[in-house]
């Protein structure tokens, strides 16, 4: 009997080796249940639904919710609180929580408590405020001594604190027009002075114009009298492009600057006591009261003095061209005689790749090859 089972086994052991050497040429997929469905919250948190209910033991869930995590932009739900609580809920109850304190000080279920973690990060970095109920949610899995329930306090404490940090407003959904985004931007950049008139203008009212879009310009009173106090033998500079942020919008402007004034320089000494002079009307006030002839404004910088700022629909140099004549026609006319130099590079699209002209040596290497 045992003979016969040998001979068995010995007969079917290439049919045995066939079957393995077949199944190690095929190759693993793995299942992503995000890939063909909609692209909306709704689908999002029916797949988390599916998942929930289909073990009982949720075996998988973590790789399942670093899954869930990356493919959150691509649905647009990575600034909503409800679909990270849907996230936590995917957690066992109760199995994480550590039972002493050498569980609680050892990361008990480190995989776990690390995945929790990421998932608070990820709402920390998108702006996204927790509120009491993930809270409970947290303590419900990992116990009041877990990390992910530390994590959370922290952000408690400190989102509050930082979200009206700022003194520029902006709306929790930004406007998809480039053109009030471009408002917003300016209306940042030049709060330093309250008096800027931020206006938009069209480059159709420049006949020569050739790029038809928009411009968002600001220029205040004290920059149009700094612009005609401008030497007209100094060139004005246009100086860009800078970006400024807009949560996760960038927004292109420019600036016009120019040349820095002078500095009145007060050579009289103040310990020089040969020369007092009182001012009348201040009975018994002994001392001088003379201010420097010119006060620095917030627009004279180190580098120049900035006259004006500005963004275009296009951010091309005809448009700016278009924006110093839309300046010279609304109250700067000095810009007629003023030369501007614009520090713009040239796009990709205005640059030609010319080959170098051909040597006596290649033209008789053509001649060699002709030849044969």
């Amino acid at each position: 009997m045992a003979t016969r089972f040998i001979k068995n086994i010995l007969n079917r052991t290439p049919t045995i080796l066939l079957r393995r050497w077949k199944n190690t040429e095929r190759q693993v997929t793995v299942y992503d249940p995000f890939q063909k469905i909609e692209k909306n919250k709704e689908s999002y948190l029916d797949v988390i639904k599916i998942f929930e209910g289909r073990d009982q033991r949720r075996r998988g869930h973590v790789e399942f919710i670093y899954a869930a995590l990356s493919r959150m932009a691509e649905f647009g739900v990575q600034k909503d609180l409800e679909v990270y609580k849907a996230l936590i809920e995917v957690l066992p109850k109760g199995k994480f929580i550590p039972t002493n304190i050498f569980q609680a000080e050892f990361m008990h279920y480190p995989k776990q408590q690390q995945c929790a973690v990421d998932l608070l990060e990820q709402m920390e970095d998108n702006g996204v405020m927790p509120d009491s109920e993930m809270e409970q949610m947290l303590l419900n899995v990992f116990g009041r001594r877990g990390i992910p329930l530390r994590k959370f306090w922290r952000m408690l404490y400190w989102m509050p604190k930082f979200k009206n940090l700022s003194p520029w407003y902006l709306p929790e959904q930004l406007p998809n027009d480039t053109l009030e985004l471009a408002r917003l931007a300016i209306e940042r950049i030049t709060s330093v002075d309250p008096s800027t008139k931020i206006e938009i203008w069209q480059t159709d009212e420049i006949e020569a114009s050739i790029d038809k879009t928009w411009i968002v310009s600001a220029q205040s009173e004290g920059q149009k009298a700094l612009l005609a106090e401008q030497p007209v033998d100094d060139p004005l500079i246009v100086k860009g492009p800078y970006t400024v942020h807009l949560r996760e919008q960038t927004v292109t402007y420019f600036l016009l600057i120019g040349k820095i004034r002078p500095d009145m320089k007060d050579d009289t000494d103040p310990d020089d006591v040969s020369n007092i002079r009182k001012p009348p009307g201040i009975p018994g006030f002994v001392g001088s009261t003379k201010l420097p002839s010119v006060k620095c404004t917030v627009h004279e910088q180190d580098d120049g003095t900035i006259v004006s700022v500005c963004a275009t629909g296009s951010s091309s140099r005809d448009s700016l061209l278009s924006w110093i004549r839309l300046l010279e026609k609304n109250g700067n006319p000095s810009l007629t005689s003023t030369p501007v130099i614009f520090t713009l590079t040239a796009p990709s699209t205005d640059i030609s790749i010319q080959e170098p002209p051909p040597t006596a040596e290649d033209t008789s290497k053509d001649k060699r090859i002709e030849s044969n």
